[in-house]
């Protein structure tokens, strides 16, 4: 759990500082997706038509891109107006960890895609969802002390 120092309140009350390093951080994240996101798509196609092969094709790339570009460390656990416990997201909305929460399920029905292939579009999508619930935890150290950056050069060897 992440003690947050940000004021409870709306969000529009909240003045939100950068962390140093963050811009550069959240740039490095939206090239890593990008990346990632064009390697599924080069990956080969279904023989034939199949829900799984439209969606490695179309719709996961979009949601690893859509992730990674929208990677918001304001958006951290925090308390809330009542006193609870808030889970951030990251940024990232819940359709979108869907789809990457999905990557090790659908994956094993992609029968035409090499085992190595299957491997590294779970570690792929398992480390892009790791480093959302990272940044939701504590942004601070996420971005200061490179812990994000050593997730983006994991995906980046996953693709390579």
């Amino acid at each position: 759990m992440t003690i947050s120092y940000l004021p409870a309140g709306p969000a529009d009350d909240v003045l939100y500082e950068l962390w140093e390093g963050e811009e550069e951080a959240l740039a490095v994240a939206a090239a890593a997706g990008s990346r990632a996101a064009e390697w599924i798509r080069s990956l080969p196609g279904a023989p034939s038509p199949c829900p799984v092969g439209a969606w490695l094709a179309g719709e996961l790339p979009k949601a690893i891109e859509a992730a990674t570009s929208s990677l918001d460390p304001g958006d951290c656990d925090r308390m809330g107006l009542e006193g609870e416990m808030v889970d951030g997201t990251g940024g990232v909305d819940d359709g979108i960890r869907s789809s990457l929460t999905a990557v090790p399920c659908a994956v094993q029905d992609a029968r035409w895609l090499t085992p190595d292939q299957q491997i590294r579009l779970v570690a792929v999508a398992s480390l892009i969802t790791g480093a959302v619930r990272l940044l939701a935890e504590d942004p601070g150290a996420a971005i200061t002390t490179g812990e994000l950056s050593r997730m983006w050069a994991l995906v980046d060897h996953a693709v390579a």
